[in-house]
């Protein structure tokens, strides 16, 4: 493994525990049934944890912290295939490791620790839902897909500057704030993962490991097409400029 590597292995495992250790135990330790306060909290606690080790780490590895993160930053070519299959085992190991530390630290699997779910008979005012598998894979991909949108375009573009943390931050706090009672809104297989591993229950496994992924490739693609035509644009508009100024 080149000296160069290492480094940023090792943030992404350390980042990608954290995250799990206060973002899950954050959800299994307000349960459910607490309305939005509660989501509030769980989202806040995501949130603030990817924010946080973002600015520690993300000069260090850029802080991805979720395996489709990784996979949208090399569908947009930020990243090697080699590195980012590195993230991705350095990733999953991490939030299987914090998972399984909550479940050491919280006495067993009953609190959840976590676990995502999708909603079954949740009340919305008069009446009540229940989120299919399909809807549940596209609003964990749509969620997926507004992250790693926010990532290309702040932290990857450099647009933000050093802001691009709290951008990060506050797109997974909302991510949250609107999915989470129906999804549990994880859109990180890593962060999926975990508590199921430490569980043992992989109830909807492809759907939290699969969706993310979906939407992050979309998400890329887009980023490229409008970044190409962005550049086509001023290409063409200075192109215009220089023939519009008269030859001295």
């Amino acid at each position: 493994m080149p000296n160069s590597l290492a480094p940023k292995l090792l943030a992404e495992f350390i980042g990608t525990f954290a995250f799990v250790f206060i973002g899950a135990g954050a959800a299994a330790v307000v349960g459910d049934g607490v309305g939005l306060p509660g989501i509030a909290a769980v989202a806040f606690a995501h949130g603030l944890a990817i924010m946080v080790f973002a600015f520690a780490y993300g000069p260090v590895s850029g802080g991805h912290m979720n395996p489709a993160v990784t996979v949208g930053v090399l569908a947009a070519g930020a990243i090697s295939a080699g590195e980012a299959f590195g993230y991705i085992v350095s990733q999953l190991i991490g939030g299987i490791v914090g998972a399984l530390l909550l479940r050491v630290v919280l006495g067993g699997a009953q609190t959840g620790l976590g676990m995502p779910a999708l909603a079954h008979g949740l009340a919305l005012g008069a009446t009540t839902v229940t989120v299919t598998p399909e809807a549940g894979f596209t609003i964990e991909a749509l969620l997926a897909f507004f992250l790693v949108t926010v990532v290309l375009s702040t932290a990857v573009a450099g647009r933000a500057g050093r802001l691009a943390p709290l951008a990060v931050g506050m797109t997974l706090t909302l991510n949250i704030l609107m999915a989470g009672a129906l999804t549990g809104a994880p859109f990180n297989p890593a962060r999926a993962l975990g508590p199921m591993v430490a569980t043992g229950n992989f109830t909807d496994a492809w759907l939290y490991m699969t969706a993310p992924i979906v939407g992050a490739i979309v998400a890329a693609i887009l980023h490229t097409g409008l970044t190409r035509l962005a550049h086509e644009g001023s290409a063409a508009a200075e192109a215009g400029m220089a023939a519009q100024t008269p030859a001295e």
